[in-house]
């Protein structure tokens, strides 16, 4: 993958799909007990790596302190305040996949790949196999991406998220007809999530389906700028037929034909089987 939004997860279609999600989320305020967790987690941040984990009275409330941190974005944060942890507790396979996914997101590829390598044989394995398959993606590696998101598909096979990636690797790697299973998995495991939809736009285009890409997006109220991005991404796929400009929305509220747009693309044959990788 050439540069393809490195700062946020390899395999989202745009960066501005991550925008999208974040905006449409509740406000941290919404739900009992909002107000005092968001002030333990801004004191961990604002704190000192050794004060916050002196704060701490357990490694597990350190280990979420650090989760939210990087849901947050504070990725290099997240790095110092994983060495005081570390430093008091020892290391952990749940620290290193922190870790690994810190390095990761910070452009570390070598330090990320042997954080990643570590947690093989562990019961975080099908997370080690993942990263690793994000970081050849990245690369622009997308077979070998695939044999590593399969690998931890097989251990993880109910995760959307990763189902919308190795779909997305497939469709990197000019196997658009391989991507069409593990992307209709992903929208009906996950189908809120707005990196799932553009996925599934996008092999949509891909296989010749214009119209339904378009109802899904328009139905998920995908930004112009997401569908204008899908749109980019579809023309630049290998062995994807070329797409039809996208028409207006009908004056039917599309919304109410998600299920159904979704579940004709998903009843459509696939399409050919191509063998031809992308460089």
């Amino acid at each position: 993958m050439k540069n393809v939004d490195r700062h946020v997860r390899p395999f989202a279609v745009v960066a501005l799909c991550l925008a999208a999600v974040l905006g449409g989320c509740a406000t941290r305020n919404n739900y009992p007990g909002a107000s005092e967790q968001q002030q333990m987690r801004d004191a961990a941040a604002a704190a000192s790596p050794q004060d916050a984990a002196a704060a701490a009275d357990s490694q597990g409330v350190y280990l979420k302190l650090v989760e939210q941190m990087q849901r947050d974005g504070l990725w290099f944060a997240s790095l110092a305040h994983l060495d005081a942890l570390e430093k008091r507790w020892g290391a952990s396979a749940d620290a290193t996949r922190l870790r690994a996914d810190a390095l990761r997101q910070t452009e570390q590829p070598a330090e990320a790949s042997a954080a990643y390598a570590k947690l093989i044989g562990t019961p975080l394995e099908g997370a080690g196999y993942r990263g690793l398959g994000l970081l050849a993606g990245g690369a622009g590696d997308f077979p070998k991406a695939i044999e590593l998101l399969e690998k931890a598909q097989r251990i993880n096979p109910t995760d959307g998220l990763l189902l919308s990636d190795l779909g997305y690797a497939n469709l990197r790697a000019g196997r658009v007809a391989q991507a069409r299973v593990p992307l209709m998995q992903a929208m009906q495991l996950q189908s809120d999530n707005t990196q799932v939809q553009a996925n599934l736009a996008l092999y949509l285009l891909a296989s010749g389906q214009p119209e339904q890409a378009r109802a899904l997006m328009e139905a998920q109220r995908l930004p112009a700028s997401t569908q204008a991005a899908v749109l980019a991404a579809a023309r630049g796929l290998a062995g994807a037929p070329a797409a039809a400009p996208m028409q207006p929305a009908a004056a039917a509220p599309v919304r109410r034909r998600v299920r159904a747009t979704v579940a004709a693309a998903a009843a459509a044959p696939a399409p050919p089987t191509n063998s031809g990788v992308s460089q």
